[in-house]
């Protein structure tokens, strides 16, 4: 799917295909080794991270994909790590990585997501802060803990539909 946004938004297909396929690299790391991997390399932690360090994946799985796969493209690395909270001021190619890993078919037909993929074919900007939404109201619905840099990646987004 990241491959296939790319090339509707005229992105490197490469470039997103190299990110999607390495996006969940610690995806499966026990919380101990996330959250030692985020100190030993100095990640920025939030105490939502401390609470749930699988938010930590990401990140991580940037320093993983560059330490294990010779991963040194910026812009791919930054991808990766985006690809779950997002970041204000992302790139359109951490854009189409968040995107997809929201909206790839495995997670389900709702109308809300169907929607979501719509947008994301005519407008990036717009379909980051649909699916930030989304995940916003999936955790308040749940009664869990919000990231604050997913508030901060929806309002930029939105932001940017403005302008």
């Amino acid at each position: 799917m990241a491959q296939d946004l790319a090339q509707q938004h005229q992105l490197n297909q490469t470039q997103a295909a190299q990110a999607g396929l390495l996006h969940d690299l610690a995806k499966y790391f026990q919380p101990e080794r996330l959250l030692h991997l985020a100190m030993t390399h100095h990640l920025p932690l939030d105490p939502v991270d401390e609470a749930n360090p699988h938010l930590l994946h990401a990140p991580v799985s940037a320093i993983v994909a560059q330490e294990e796969f010779g991963v040194t493209d910026p812009e791919v690395l930054a991808a990766i790590s985006n690809h779950t909270l997002g970041q204000p001021q992302m790139s359109l190619l951490s854009c189409v990585v968040f995107l997809a890993d929201s909206l790839e078919p495995g997670r389900g037909n709702r109308p809300d997501l169907n929607h979501a993929r719509t947008i994301s074919q005519q407008n990036l900007h717009h379909a980051v802060a649909l699916v930030s939404d989304l995940t916003l109201q999936h955790l308040l619905q749940k009664q869990r803990l919000i990231h604050p840099q997913m508030v901060l990646t929806r309002n930029w987004a939105w932001l940017q539909t403005q302008s």
